[in-house]
């Protein structure tokens, strides 16, 4: 087999995920319809949230797997450009809302009006929606969105008041570990995604980075993102 028949994966990888994520947006469009049904119980349209929830973060999961391979042969596309933090927000937290209003879980926005900024809006997006759904999945009752600039970083907040980061994610908050374990659990993928697409952020000697940290008293997490 010569150069020419060999096989690129990583097109594959890219074509294959491409395939699977119209299958699951025809999916979660149907999941949607459903929840608009008038004769479903309660019970039922739980079960429904749940499914698109689900679907959510396979989405999600696929998206950091092609991104992360794609970084590892130095081939992840970014594309820097100004963009509408108001809207980038606005679109996350509704994409979400069927599961969030079924787990009557109180869900906050605070962010200045007309706030625009330049990041590569796919990446950030893709990031962002991954920690809104784990902040979903581990809070007891509320997670709480603020988005402010600063003179040197845009600067997005997510907090919950469930149990806490683990100590191993937060090892890897303080740089004693930059790996995927994949017998950590919560999110370690999503931690490593977040990681390398902050820092690929760069503006004016200033790089992008991410801070995990716990509340006093076991009273929820807050995850921050900094874009230069």
């Amino acid at each position: 087999m010569d150069n020419h028949d060999q096989l690129d994966f990583s097109t594959i990888l890219a074509t294959s995920i491409h395939d699977m994520k119209n299958s699951l947006f025809m999916l979660m469009q149907s999941i949607e319809g459903l929840d608009l049904a008038d004769n479903l119980t309660a019970h039922q349209h739980q079960t429904v949230a749940d499914l698109h929830y689900q679907t959510s973060r396979v989405n999600g999961t696929l998206m950091q797997l092609l991104a992360l391979y794609r970084d590892e042969k130095q081939q992840l596309p970014i594309f820097i450009e100004e963009n509408s933090v108001n809207e980038l927000m606005d679109e996350i937290v509704e994409r979400h809302r069927l599961y969030f209003q079924s787990r009557h879980i109180d869900v906050s926005l605070k962010i200045d009006t007309h706030l625009f900024a330049y990041f590569d809006l796919d990446l950030v997006k893709y990031l962002l929606s991954d920690i809104f759904i784990n902040a979903l999945r581990h809070t007891k009752s509320l997670v709480a969105i603020t988005v402010v600039q600063t003179p040197a970083y845009l600067v997005f907040k997510v907090e919950d008041n469930g149990d806490g980061y683990p100590q191993h994610m937060l090892d890897v908050n303080q740089g004693a570990s930059n790996s995927f374990n994949a017998n950590k659990g919560r999110s370690g993928l999503g931690l490593l995604f977040a990681k390398k697409i902050a820092e690929q952020h760069i503006t004016n000697q200033h790089k992008g980075y991410i801070s995990l940290e716990n509340k006093p008293n076991n009273r929820g997490s807050i995850f921050t993102l900094y874009i230069p």
